[in-house]
């Protein structure tokens, strides 16, 4: 909504934004507005476009052709009085600065004011309602995104930023296992907005100043690194941006830039730029810019991103394009101070296993108290002896690992917690099915032997619990097909036979 109240051309005022006639884009997005006569606007960027295409093709009017694009009479005569007779039958009602419509009455009221006939009104039509100081005002220079008013409460509600301990329990309804994530991660948010929320009320005279803490999750596809996160930004009721790291590259290059990540966050902050200074980042598959040995040439997504995101880590202000993920002369931009932003980076790193097995063997030798060379090939925890050592050498620069502190390590879901990821969280898929069914007013249940079944055949696709969605939407295509047929439908059991394609479901009428 626009904060100052717009006049329409009743005289009467509103709160409502104003929309470009042309582009459709509000007053918020382009900044800059000029009032046509009817209550209609146009945006600077298309009165430029505009003006463009007039010098580029060049002045036409058809029969109005040779007007004199000034108001005032040119040496003291009317330019509309050399006109052809076809040609003044097509000029419309001629208007003055204000928008009022300019009759012969009007003009000889003026000329008895000693207006002489210079007055507005005199010339093309529909061209002197312009300012042009709003016209110099608008070109020339970058557009800025308008202030907000100022804020009469906190950022933050105290009461959502709950402690560690509460925080997780609130975790534990939405998260299966990840014992210590969801620890860690309870500590670091909690202590981020705790620093947030008290302000300038740290005794600083001690030379004692508290930093924020990035975060860097480690863990294999579908174990929950980016749920987590979207559950601890729903809980506090902050602004989320999750943004892909593979589609950034280095400025000048085609991709996104480094600044759509914060553009992100500015839209989900209803480009409220306070707001967003204090929310979450979640940039996912942080692993795929990791530097390119192989490549030869500019590496401009991978190293070069990493280079280009150490400033947005640490904290410093970064002009950011509005609703675009590149810096143009057509875009407004904001500055956004990142001190106060959480960056949350994730990514499932792909052999990096094999990279710190290979770091813990070079410590065996050969004795009693020995480590084997084959002690860690079967360790499923192997990601939590995880150094920044291994990282270095999977492809991340020091650098970058500095800004991000905290490494946490999640691990692959077995089949007792796949099972648990189905049944038990607020949000687990069984329920959301079951929610659907009601719908029609028929009841799903699920036997346990066929959820261990469901479990198998999504480990051995080995995409974690996102592998349990599209089983169970290819084993209830035929059952969501077919119930809504036959209205004595009352309950359908799921079976083991059903999932291994060795029966049909059991079906009870109602009654």
């Amino acid at each position: 909504m626009s904060d100052d109240r717009n006049r329409n051309d009743n005289g009467h005022t509103d709160e409502r934004e104003r929309v470009c006639y042309m582009c459709h884009r509000t007053e918020s997005r382009t900044v800059k507005m000029i009032r046509l006569p009817g209550d209609m606007h146009v945006c600077t960027d298309c009165l430029q476009r505009m003006i463009d295409s007039i010098g580029t093709n060049g002045l036409n009017f058809g029969p109005m052709s040779g007007i004199p694009l000034w108001n005032a009479p040119q040496d003291g005569k009317d330019p509309r009085s050399d006109l052809p007779k076809e040609a003044l039958e097509t000029l419309p009602d001629v208007m003055d600065e204000n928008g009022n419509v300019v009759t012969p009455e009007t003009e000889e009221k003026e000329e008895q004011h000693g207006n002489g006939g210079h007055g507005p009104g005199h010339g093309i039509p529909n061209i002197s309602f312009i300012n042009l100081s709003d016209l110099q005002q608008g070109f020339g220079r970058r557009q800025q995104l308008k202030k907000k008013p100022e804020r009469t409460g906190p950022l933050v509600d105290p009461e959502k930023v709950l402690p560690p301990h509460k925080l997780k329990e609130k975790l534990d309804e939405y998260v299966i296992g990840q014992e210590k994530a969801k620890k860690a991660i309870s500590v670091a948010v909690y202590n981020h907005y705790k620093r947030i929320l008290a302000g300038d009320k740290f005794d600083e005279s001690d030379g004692v100043e508290i930093e924020k803490s990035n975060m860097l999750m480690i863990g294999p596809t579908g174990c929950g690194k980016t749920y987590i996160v979207r559950t601890l930004a729903k809980l506090l009721d902050v602004p989320l941006a999750i943004t892909d790291a593979t589609s950034l590259t280095e400025a000048g290059y085609i991709g996104d830039d480094i600044e759509s990540v914060l553009s992100k966050l500015l839209a989900a902050a209803d480009n409220d730029v306070e707001k967003a200074e204090i929310g979450i980042v979640f940039i996912d598959e942080i692993d795929k810019i990791a530097k390119k040995e192989s490549n030869r040439g500019r590496d401009v997504s991978g190293e070069s991103v990493q280079q280009g995101l150490l400033k947005l880590l640490e904290g410093s202000e970064v002009e950011v394009p509005v609703g675009a993920s590149s810096k143009n002369a057509m875009v407004p931009l904001t500055t956004i101070n990142t001190k106060n932003i959480l960056f949350i980076c994730g990514g499932a790193f792909p052999d990096l296993e094999e990279i710190i097995k290979n770091r813990l063997r070079q410590n065996s030798s050969i004795g009693f108290n020995a480590d084997l060379k084959d002690k860690y090939d079967n360790d499923a925890n192997i990601l939590d002896h995880v150094d920044t050592e291994d990282l270095r050498n999977f492809g991340m620069i020091p650098e970058f690992l500095g800004r991000l502190p905290i490494v946490v390590t999640l691990q692959n879901l077995s089949k007792e917690m796949l099972v648990q990821v189905l049944k038990e969280p607020k949000n687990a898929i069984l329920k959301q099915y079951q929610k659907l069914l009601e719908l029609d007013e028929v009841k799903l249940e699920f036997e346990d032997d066929a959820l261990l079944a469901l479990t198998e055949r999504a480990e051995k696709r080995g995409i974690g619990a996102r592998g349990l969605r599209s089983i169970i939407e290819e084993i209830m295509l035929d059952i969501m097909y077919e119930i809504p047929k036959d209205d004595s439908i009352g309950t359908v059991i799921i079976t083991k036979d059903y999932i291994e394609n060795k029966g049909v479901p059991q079906i009870r009428l109602r009654g």
